[in-house]
């Protein structure tokens, strides 16, 4: 039997043990107190405006979505105008191929009212929210960039309006109409030129992957397994509804040489290489094109939502033909702005 233990004693030892906690705790508030708290992620901000001559200028801004810095190419006119967005085609502008370096988007705007933002990369993206990094492609988070972190930050740097158009060649004619229907309120135009609108069906999702794997990304990285609703809810043609009471501007050819598929023209330079290139592989490539922005145009109609569309006689894949659909289409959108 154990020996019975001193009052005295253990009380002692208990006083011991509850001024032992007391100091554990109390330690433990202090260093609660007056450790370093673990910095938040950094914000989306505006990180550099450098400028390139007349109204031009680089803006670099940090993406906190995307972790990192989007370089932008830009025509200021002054506070108080309207933005336009103008995205690049399945490179992102990356490989020499931006709206800057291969059309006059410079000398078109350099009287106009309204500020041009050019996004100058996003290669093989979309331009829209991806559901995983991509091992190539990295992290994708354009819808959340171009709607939610980015207006907000030109608005209050450089005063503008509020009002904004988008519009995208190739792949990102369909990023535009998508980005639209995404954030209705934002824009009041949107162009989309030569795109193929139609991505859920199956020729759609073939031809979605396909451009997606010439850079490296997997598209189930994007828009996930062919039966993922992502797929559907990025298909404009499904949401044509949410593009009412928009100033729309919708634009293909149908592969068939055009005026500027010439020696001499813009891109060709008397090349008879880049000209075969650019009348086969720029004729096959605006042929499904056109064929699959009939179902976008047919279903506005069908809706009764008035659109201008421009379906050529004839024209290739290539950058003169969206350069002209850019003045065509400034006449529609500048009322909408505001201009």
């Amino acid at each position: 039997m154990d020996a019975p233990v001193d009052p005295v004693l253990r009380d002692t030892r208990l006083m011991h043990r509850l001024v032992s906690c007391s100091i554990a705790v109390i330690a433990a508030c202090a260093a609660l107190m007056w450790s370093p708290v673990a910095a938040a992620d950094p914000e989306s901000g505006i990180i550099d405006v450098r400028p390139l001559g007349g109204r031009q200028l680089e803006v670099v801004v940090y993406s906190a979505a995307m972790d990192r810095p989007i370089t932008l190419w830009m025509s200021h006119p002054g506070a108080g105008a309207p933005a336009l967005y103008l995205l690049n085609g399945v490179d992102g502008g990356e490989n020499g191929g931006p709206w800057p370096h291969r059309t006059d988007v410079a000398e078109f705007f350099a009287d106009q009212p309204v500020n041009v933002i050019v996004p100058m990369s996003g290669r093989a993206s979309y331009y829209t929210d991806w559901i995983a990094d991509d091992p190539v492609l990295g992290r994708n988070k354009w819808t959340t960039f171009l709607t939610r972190e980015l207006p907000p930050l030109l608005d209050a740097r450089f005063g503008m309006t509020g009002r904004n158009g988008v519009a995208g060649l190739s792949m990102s004619a369909t990023s535009a109409l998508n980005l639209a229907i995404a954030a209705p309120d934002l824009y009041q135009a949107v162009g989309a030129y030569s795109g193929c609108a139609r991505t859920s069906d199956s020729v759609g999702r073939l031809l979605v992957r396909s451009e997606l794997a010439v850079f490296g990304g997997n598209a189930a990285n994007m828009w996930g397994a062919p039966d993922n609703p992502a797929w559907t809810d990025n298909d404009p043609v499904l949401h044509a509804e949410q593009l009412r009471g928009k100033a729309l501007y919708v634009s293909a050819g149908n592969g068939l040489p055009g005026p500027h598929d010439t020696f001499g023209a813009q891109g060709i330079g008397g090349n008879p290489g880049a000209l075969l290139d650019r009348v086969l592989v720029g004729g096959v490539m605006e042929t499904v094109v056109g064929s699959c922005t009939r179902p976008l145009t047919d279903r506005l109609a069908a809706l009764g939502i008035p659109a201008t569309v421009d379906m050529r006689p004839a024209g290739t894949h290539a950058w003169p033909y969206w350069q002209d659909d850019l003045h065509r289409s400034w006449s529609i959108f500048a009322p909408a702005l505001g201009v």
